[in-house]
């Protein structure tokens, strides 16, 4: 069962004329059905009908039955009249709010065909660029799968809104007309009051059902509807603050226990597959409902934590999984309020390090809680990272903090990421490696960056705090950089490196300074060593690797780009453009060299796993350009040709033929690599030359010098990777 949302072709050609109509008709209407019954304007009315009613003296059989009909009467004139203005004020939002829509979506589509995108009828994203003969003489740039993505993305959030406001309106409606024979007074005064009773209502139901019923024995339509009614009101407060209050906190963590593992095992099957989309979908429920300060939702709060270390068992056995674990398996979607997620984070870890005995034995139990199922423990601290993830604030502020247990103060950062003796022993998995280490990484890239790890959204300028946490994990990783091999991480702190590359570029520029994005996270003051020992390790990660390269092409044709627009300021000019080149190409080095390690001599990559993060990862281009676009000598839609020839010049210059008939040398590769990344410096600093005002020899000129000082910081990278 799912619900279906409007398309973008159903939303483009909805005429609005009728509704716009229907509103003026009810306006009149409930001004007329108002003076029959409060008698505003004068005249008889239903009010005043019902006072004389009231004063008569009546007698025999009217003063029962004749004084009812009538009194009754006038109350209904009443609720006629309140029913017509909900009707009113519904149909009077839902027109408001369709406007919007459709103004919503032709911005979209008018945004995202500068990038030669088109939304067809259903609203997804295609490629429209001409071809041959068609597109003549210019250049026009096909949009990257990641532009494709996010444009799909901006068009399903537009259409979701508009199908809220069609299910709420319908719905609010429909409880209207029920009665064909009486009316009620106590309607909806618009949508969003609508909207808070329906999800007030869908709460009690499901909440009593919860009660009278065992949630492992529902029936597969059961879990449906019960999903459909979460992904209809997980962001609704109405719905989610009474759905938990009702059931309560422990009630709350005992029905997912419930529903998710049941006697018997695993679930397998497509109810499995449903239950890992109620499992989001909750997660995202209770992540509106912790925003909610009300005294009934701070309690649930409050004792939430208190359960965590209390079992949750099942038939009343006596073993079962604790409320840290159930609860931590349910923070993997949606926003939790900053204040409840530290409270929560500081319980979990005080409990953790003043466990009695080993720490792995409290998470032992391995109750079937995340979907897709697996035979591993239920680490708490895996989900309580991804509540992290999806909240920056509170993840920023968590790793800044400490914990007093056992009566010793520690920092987080100290016992959750560092190397050190206090450190936390992560549980491992299957394959050896620490199980919560992925969701580790989503909570230090939204602290770092400052948006949720999977989030499209534009980063806030690099705060102070931020920069120091950067500081931190190159700090912390390249000093020990053996606990990047293979780490989970690894892909998380490409982003981090691709977020700061101009922090990176200028730590690796001695004292000529690059500006940043913000704060800077002055990586330049580390140890010698440490900051391309990070890289080098991470690099040889395929995600991290084609986030790395892409940012490292952005930054520095940008770099180039603003010393030919400030280049009246410089005496030695070829010199300036030397000192602006040589950080990113010792990156390329060092990504070339980290990349032959990962496949010719580690074998932990295939070398079409590094071409294809290329295009996977080209976002990151256009994000370092967004950073300092307002220092390019262009801006719009050249901007855009800028950010797609450097995205061109990284697919061309860094992917390589990985057939097997292509084989080449380990040294061969790397030499290939070199003459490539001079080439696209060359590329580079030609255009900027030209568009500068350069004349076309002195152009090629200072290209060439480009390019030559990109081979020798290529090698010096090399040398750094290698050693």
């Amino acid at each position: 069962m799912t619900t279906e949302t409007m398309t973008a072709q159903e939303l483009t050609d909805l005429r609005l004329g009728t509704l716009d109509t229907a509103v003026t008709d009810w306006e009149a209407m409930s001004k007329r059905l108002k003076t029959l019954s409060t008698g505003e304007g004068g005249g008889v009315n239903a009010k005043r009908l019902q006072t004389e009613a009231n004063a008569a003296d009546w007698n025999g059989v009217n003063a029962t039955v004749t004084k009812n009909f009538v009194t009754k009467t006038a109350v209904e004139f009443q609720d006629v009249a309140g029913q017509a203005t909900s009707i009113l004020g519904i149909l009077r939002d839902a027109s408001a709010a369709f406007k919007k829509h459709k103004a919503d979506l032709r911005t979209v589509i008018d945004d995202v065909a500068k990038r030669n995108i088109y939304i067809n009828a259903k609203g997804g994203a295609v490629a429209s660029v001409p071809s041959g003969a068609a597109a003549g003489d210019g250049d026009i740039p096909t949009p990257s799968d990641e532009e494709l993505a996010v444009a799909e993305r901006r068009v399903k959030r537009v259409l979701w809104e508009a199908s809220e406001t069609d299910r709420i309106a319908a719905r609010a409606l429909r409880a209207l007309a029920r009665n064909k024979h009486d009316f009620t007074g106590d309607g909806p005064g618009g949508l969003k009051e609508a909207d808070d009773r329906q999800g007030k209502a869908d709460a009690d139901y499901w909440a009593k059902k919860v009660k009278e019923s065992d949630p492992g024995e529902w029936s597969d339509k059961d879990v449906e509807r019960f999903n459909e009614t979460l992904i209809n009101q997980r962001d609704n407060p109405g719905f989610s603050e009474r759905f938990a209050t009702t059931l309560g906190a422990e009630g709350t963590l005992q029905f997912w226990r419930d529903l998710a593992a049941p006697p018997g095992g695993a679930v397998e099957g497509e109810r499995a597959k449903v239950l890992a989309q109620v499992q989001d979908n909750l997660s995202m429920t209770l992540a509106t409902a912790s925003h909610s300060d009300s005294p009934a939702m701070e309690n649930w709060k409050r004792d939430v934590i208190a359960a965590g270390d209390k079992p949750f068992p099942i038939q009343n056995l006596p073993m079962g999984p604790n409320g840290f674990q159930v609860m931590s398996s349910l923070m993997g979607k949606g926003k939790f309020d900053d204040a409840f997620l530290n409270d929560y984070g500081t319980a979990l870890v005080k409990h953790e390090r003043e466990f009695p005995g080993d720490p792995k034995v409290a998470w032992r139990d391995t109750a079937n809680l995340n979907y897709p199922p697996t035979d591993e423990p239920n680490d708490p601290f895996a989900g309580f990272m991804e509540g992290l993830g999806h909240n920056p604030e509170a993840s920023l502020e968590f790793f800044n903090d400490s914990v007093k247990a056992d009566g010793k103060d520690l920092d987080n950062w100290d016992y959750l990421v560092a190397k050190s003796d206090d450190a936390r022993e992560w549980p491992v998995g299957e394959d050896g490696k620490p199980l919560g280490h992925d969701a580790l990484g989503h909570a230090l890239e939204s602290a770092t960056i400052g948006v949720p790890h999977d989030s499209d959204a534009t980063p806030p300028k690099h705060s102070a705090g931020s920069a120091e946490l950067v500081n931190r994990i190159v700090s912390e990783f390249g000093k020990n950089s053996d606990r990047l091999d293979e780490s989970p991480m690894n892909d998380s702190f490409g982003n981090i490196t691709a977020e700061y590359m101009r922090d990176v570029q200028d730590g690796m520029n001695g004292d000529r300074e690059i500006k940043t994005y913000g704060s800077n996270a002055n990586l330049g003051d580390l140890p010698r060593g440490q900051l391309k020992d990070f890289i080098a390790h991470v690099g040889k990660d395929p995600d991290a690797y084609g986030a790395i390269i892409n940012s490292q092409q952005a930054v520095t044709t940008e770099l180039v780009n603003e010393g030919y627009h400030d280049k009246a300021k410089y005496a030695e000019f070829s010199e300036e453009i030397a000192n602006r080149i040589t950080p990113g190409a010792e990156i390329a080095g060092i990504m070339a060299e980290s990349r032959t390690q990962a496949v010719y001599d580690d074998k932990i990559a295939a070398d079409a796993e590094f071409n294809e993060s290329l295009a996977t990862t080209d976002k990151w281009a256009g994000r370092a350009i967004d950073m300092g676009l307002s220092r390019f000598p262009v801006a719009g839609d050249a901007a855009g040709m800028i950010i797609e020839d450097i995205r061109g010049a990284v697919v061309e210059h860094y992917t390589r033929d990985s057939s097997e008939q292509a084989g080449q040398d380990r040294s061969d590769f790397l030499e290939e690599q070199r003459s490539k990344s001079a080439d696209a410096m060359y590329d580079a600093t030609y255009q900027a030359a030209i568009e500068s005002g350069t004349d076309p020899e002195n152009a090629r000129s200072q290209a060439d010098s480009a390019a030559r000082e990109v081979r020798v910081g290529y090698g010096m990278g090399r040398q750094r990777a290698g050693s």
